[in-house]
């Protein structure tokens, strides 16, 4: 069986900060990240997909963190086809001062300003690749981008442009996952050793994805959401992931990442109900469940 890293989507999120789970000590950037490495072995990386990530922020995060600490991190807004806020942009690259516009795409810009935020993206992580501290970098796909042969194009075209970085695919349309398009979605994934990120989440919403797990590479992914349904689609972030898993629900996963693991050198398991210290509970339970898995049921 491959090796099982538990972890979490943030540890900077405002309310944890404001929960206690950091020691009083832990008063700073740095501190809180030793802190949170000394305790979990993984960690994603959510801002990168608000803003692009620095290469001086990477190497202060390989610096920080003990050998074989490692980091996923999502792929920057402009580059998963959602909205991207002009001032995200590199300066030479935003619209004109009084521009009315609010959200900018990558089909509103020139290919050669496409061109430039796909490079300064791969090389800002190039500390965090060097160090072998790089997991994968998350694309995850917007709700308006279902299955087909531009979109599957699409995909290979992020993967080419990113490495030599990995990278995986979380889906936010349901077409990719239907019973008709399952079989086809994971072999293409597989075909491409590109890794399926399998999700926990609500359902019976057209942004829902069933949690099949499956391993599509050497490396497996499984995402948990939560199941805040009443909050999935209001909006705002502290709400819908505003979820704390019972200690039942953790214990029907354990056996299943124990299979999953047994398929993928490696498996990454992300509690992202980042609401208060949410998601670091979990992450502790459920990571002392996966290690209570007795090996026979593998």
């Amino acid at each position: 069986m491959g090796e099982i890293r538990v972890g979490t989507a943030s540890w900077t999120d405002p309310s944890l900060l404001r929960a206690g789970w950091y020691p009083a000590g832990a008063s700073n950037a740095e501190d809180r990240l030793r802190f949170y490495a000394a305790n979990f072995p993984l960690v994603e990386v959510d801002s990168t997909y608000y803003f692009p990530p620095s290469e001086q922020n990477a190497k202060l995060w390989a610096e920080r963190t003990p050998p074989g600490f490692v980091f996923d991190l999502k792929a920057f807004s402009l580059l998963t086809q959602h909205p991207t806020k002009p001032t995200a942009l590199p300066k030479e690259h935003r619209p004109p001062e009084g521009s009315k516009s609010k959200n900018v795409y990558a089909k509103d810009l020139d290919k050669a300003v496409i061109d430039d935020v796909w490079d300064r993206f791969v090389q800002a992580l190039m500390p965090l690749y060097d160090a072998g501290k790089l997991g994968a970098v998350l694309f995850q796909f917007p709700q308006w981008f279902p299955i087909s042969k531009r979109n599957k194009q699409y995909i290979l075209e992020a993967k080419a442009r990113t490495e030599p970085l990995p990278v995986t695919v979380e889906f936010r349309n349901k077409t990719w996952m239907s019973a008709e398009n399952q079989v086809e979605t994971l072999e293409f994934l597989t075909s491409y050793g590109l890794p399926y990120v399998c999700v926990d989440m609500p359902q019976g919403f057209a942004s829902s994805i069933p949690p099949v797990v499956a391993a599509t590479s050497d490396l497996a992914v499984v995402r948990f959401h939560g199941h805040n349904d009443a909050e999935w689609e209001s909006g705002v972030v502290q709400r819908r992931f505003a979820y704390l898993y019972s200690d039942q629900e953790l214990a029907q996963w354990a056996p299943k990442l124990t299979e999953l693991a047994a398929q993928a050198g490696s498996t990454h398991v992300l509690m992202n109900n980042c609401h208060s210290d949410y998601a670091q509970r979990n992450a502790a339970s459920l990571a002392a469940l996966v290690d209570a898995v007795p090996p026979a049921s593998v």
